[in-house]
């Protein structure tokens, strides 16, 4: 994504052109919104003839049926101008809300490819940000600036070939007015713009730090940082307040400027037609009609200078999702993909792997890392904290690919293979499992959307998770709330748990899975681990020992590198780094002193 200071000098109208393929789509409806404003354009510029007529034939030559004539005619110009206005309302509004629909759904779903790396150097609450309050902004044109741009345009363009027919005189005075009129708006817009763009900017930044917060209230709460969470949001809220000030008071000074100059040219212009109807050079209702007819056009071009301040608002605004529209995933899949072998065996390969994450390059996470596991082989992950492990698994699930070397999965390397494609044989359940504000059998289905009901059953029951849910008010049907707020962290993790059984995919992936459960309920699912297991390879870091002599075998890590290899009891007996953990992990001794040991996870 560009940098905002880099967004901000470049954004202009141009910014709005990702929106036209939107609108495409619905050639029909602006079809039918174009007729309805010609139909009502035309309608409102009948009105001056009349009024003409009525003036010159009717009030001088005391015609009364004349004007009855006329007033009638202006009834049935009225109507058509009110029903041709409906239509065009809601053909515009209905449009707009369309096109914004379609621009989120768009927007999300890009989101939902992006890479790691993406989330990890933005927030959550800033995209969110730009999909409510940007595309809300974005609507405002389509639903309602649009409407009134395009309808001022026809307005204007009418009115001023209908001046030229009244008085060609007259309208030279006016067109030559209309240049020093339009190039300072045009000018003093640029300054909008910038003011509009930095404007949105500040509310995102509000809206994240308020998500952020909102997410951690517990956390802010225990800690006492009400008030002052508090302040820092009143202050993000003052930030967002100023820069929105900023920009209204150049919009209003660009609306009071464009005000004066064309009310100050109609002044002019009826002033001097005054003088020509003083002289006998023209009647008072060809006055009249001029300037009814430069009234309009002087409408239509303030208005337009009014929209042209929307405009800007939404271009800020379309820029910044057109950002996200436009951010290429760093992983992708390969112009020519690769399957992966069927039926799959499971084998799991790292050749001379050496990654940095993109957010820490100058750190490498990984130094030319190799290892094979083999079928249905359960490998455990240890080491002290940074040591890799959690990496291992980032790439394996291809949420990054290494800087240099290859990660395999059956033989063939994850970056030929669709990402979607490999993702499908793996399952991985997190040490902080993620649970979403549905029911517990919506959460248990995402590991296989397909899943009846009676299958995301035995996965619960394998998962000995069943008891507990069937024991809540709804069962399975119970919602858990926002991030399962309403579940302990023993029954989030079963439910994740439960959610890879059901996925059921030949290579499992376990981060810690049990580390959030109590003795009973860990000796319960590690069983069904154990169960789960069998005939699948699994990666798993583990901090644990009944999970560590689970284990085929054991990889220790350090700074990147496999130290030692082998089996829990081959590798006390070895009484290197891992007899050291293990001596502080388990109590099997004496804990070693170095700074690395103090956490292992």
């Amino acid at each position: 994504m560009a940098s905002p200071d880099a967004s901000r000098s470049k954004a202009s109208l141009g910014a709005l052109k990702p929106l036209i393929p939107f609108a495409a789509r619905y050639r029909a409806r602006i079809a039918a919104a174009v007729v309805a404003l010609i139909a009502a354009s035309a309608a409102t510029l009948v009105v001056p003839v009349a009024v003409r007529r009525v003036v010159d034939l009717g009030f001088s030559q005391g015609e009364v049926g004349m004007i009855d004539a006329y007033f009638g005619a202006l009834i049935g110009v009225v109507a058509v101008l009110a029903v041709a206005s409906a239509a065009r309302y809601y053909c515009v509004v209905t449009l707009g809300e369309r096109v914004v629909a379609d621009l989120r759904t768009a927007v999300f779903a890009r989101l939902t490819t992006l890479d790691p790396a993406f989330f990890d150097r933005s927030r959550s609450g800033e995209l969110v940000s730009r999909l409510t309050a940007d595309a809300a902004q974005v609507k405002s044109v389509f639903g309602v600036s649009l409407s009134i741009l395009l309808r001022n345009l026809f307005l204007f363009a009418g009115a001023v070939g209908m001046m030229v027919w009244s008085s060609p005189r007259l309208s030279v005075l006016v067109l030559a007015a209309i240049p020093l009129i339009v190039f300072p708006l045009i000018l003093s817009g640029r300054g909008v713009r910038r003011r509009s763009r930095a404007a949105q900017d500040r509310l995102a930044d509000a809206s994240a730090y308020a998500t952020e917060a909102v997410g951690a209230v517990r956390t802010m709460q225990a800690f006492g940082m009400s008030e002052a969470t508090a302040a820092r949001f009143a202050g993000a809220s003052e930030d967002a307040y100023l820069a929105s000030r900023s920009s209204a008071r150049a919009r209003a000074l660009l609306t009071g400027v464009a005000i004066f100059l064309i009310s100050a040219s109609v002044v002019g212009v009826l002033w001097y037609g005054a003088q020509g109807v003083a002289s006998g050079h023209m009647t008072a209702g060809q006055l009249s009609q001029f300037v009814l007819y430069a009234v309009f056009g002087a409408s239509a071009l303030g208005q337009l200078s009014e929209v042209y301040g929307e405009l800007t608002l939404a271009a800020g605004a379309a820029e910044r999702l057109g950002e996200i529209l436009h951010t290429v995933p760093a992983i992708g899949a390969p112009d020519r993909p690769r399957a992966l072998p069927s039926p799959p065996r499971g084998e799991v390969a790292f050749e001379r792997v050496r990654f940095s994450y993109p957010a820490r390059p100058e750190r490498v996470a990984l130094h030319d890392l190799s290892f094979a596991v083999a079928p249905g082989e359960r490998v455990a992950l240890v080491g002290p904290s940074g040591a890799g492990k959690s990496t291992v698994l980032q790439l394996l699930l291809r949420f990054y690919d290494p800087d240099s070397g290859q990660v395999r999965v059956d033989g063939v390397p994850v970056d030929a293979v669709e990402p979607e494609a490999l993702r499908r044989r793996l399952s991985l359940v997190p040490q902080d499992p993620t649970v979403f504000s549905g029911t517990i059998l919506d959460n248990i289905r995402y590991g296989r959307p397909d899943a009846d009901e009676a299958e995301v059953v035995r996965a619960a029951e394998r998962a000995y998770a069943d008891a507990f849910v069937r024991a809540l008010p709804q069962g399975y049907g119970t919602l858990v709330g926002e991030r399962g707020v309403t579940l302990s962290g023993g029954q989030r993790q079963r439910i994740a748990i439960a959610r890879a059984i059901l996925k059921d995919a030949p290579i499992l992936l376990l981060d810690e899975a049990t580390s959030a459960l109590d003795a009973e309920s860990e000796r319960a699912v590690q069983a069904a681990l154990d169960l789960l297991m069998k005939g699948r390879t699994t990666l798993v870091i583990a901090h644990r020992l009944a999970t560590i002599r689970a284990a085929d075998r054991i990889l220790v890590l350090d700074e990147g590198r496999v130290v030692e290899e082998g089996t829990h009891e081959g590798l006390l007996a070895r009484n290197g780094l891992y007899a050291q953990l293990a001596a502080l992990q388990f109590g099997a001794g004496e804990p070693a002193a170095d700074p690395r040991q103090v956490a292992t996870a």
